[in-house]
């Protein structure tokens, strides 16, 4: 079975590196002023949790089941760029989907970490080639991180990745009533696993995993933003808890786990 690895919780511009330099605090003194150039909107890897795609949706005004086929490559969890290596969402140097751009959006030019126990740290990646971003210098005391993260909204997508976080321990649960692992290898079991969740093509039918990323798929498209959070996790919550086939469980467990920038091995059941 894979180990457990410190929690990556937020999901990152995953071909941006971190810059060398201390892991910092929401407390610590920090700015960053957008230029609107868009080149951080280039040549990236944008991980999408659930939350990620209502949002998306809605400053589309359309479905999520249509977002996901418009905005997202596997199953939902990805953000698409076309074949010039742009957002799809981009408009010249204009996001049209703004408003709900994704968490991974709103916090650029920082990542952020949690550790398994919780508590949080930031680092500060390299910018975007070409960026004409600008940084404010250490001492100049014009921000702090959490200065930041509230003029980004944040703080509200870390509460929605929150509620889907706490699927991940029932879909441990289940997983370890439908499996013997005495008698299946665990390790092949979450290599076929993992495989299965992060493959772009070719993968099999997993209504689980479909139902993660479409909460409109529910019927409950109308409402608030969170009570659409919370009605769409408690109907995953029963799909979970009468899920019968291990394997489209494990995948969907895998996905989410990613989606919310965790380790494949946070879905592992233990």
């Amino acid at each position: 079975m894979p180990t457990r690895s410190r929690a990556i919780l937020v999901p990152q511009l995953t071909s941006q590196r971190r810059e060398n330099g201390p892991y910092m605090e929401r407390d610590s003194q920090f700015s960053y002023v957008c230029k609107q150039c868009a080149r951080c909107c280039r040549d990236q890897v944008i991980t999408l949790a659930p939350y990620d795609v209502l949002r998306i949706a809605r400053a589309a005004g359309i479905t999520t089941g249509d977002a996901i086929r418009k905005y997202t490559l596997r199953r939902g969890s990805l953000l698409k760029f076309t074949d010039q290596r742009t957002c799809l969402a981009l408009d010249g140097t204009r996001c049209t989907i703004h408003r709900g751009r994704p968490l991974a959006c709103r916090l650029y030019p920082l990542g952020m970490q949690r550790g398994p126990r919780g508590g949080e740290t930031f680092i500060r990646l390299e910018p975007a080639s070409g960026s004409l971003g600008v940084y404010g210098e250490p001492g100049d005391n014009d921000g702090t991180i959490a200065e930041f993260l509230a003029a980004q909204g944040v703080d509200e997508y870390l509460d929605a990745f929150g509620q889907y976080q706490r699927l991940l321990p029932l879909m441990r649960e289940r997983i370890a009533v439908l499996v013997d692992f005495d008698v299946v290898e665990p390790r092949e079991f979450w290599r076929i696993a993992v495989r299965e969740a992060l493959a772009e093509a070719g993968y099999d039918a997993n209504p689980l995993i479909d139902a993660l990323f479409d909460p409109d798929g529910f019927g409950r498209r109308d409402g608030a933003l969170m009570a659409s959070v919370e009605a769409h996790t408690r109907a995953l919550e029963i799909l979970i808890r009468a899920a019968t086939e291990p394997r489209t469980l494990a995948a969907a467990a895998v996905i989410l786990a990613v989606s919310l920038g965790y380790s494949p091995a946070e879905a592992c059941a233990r």
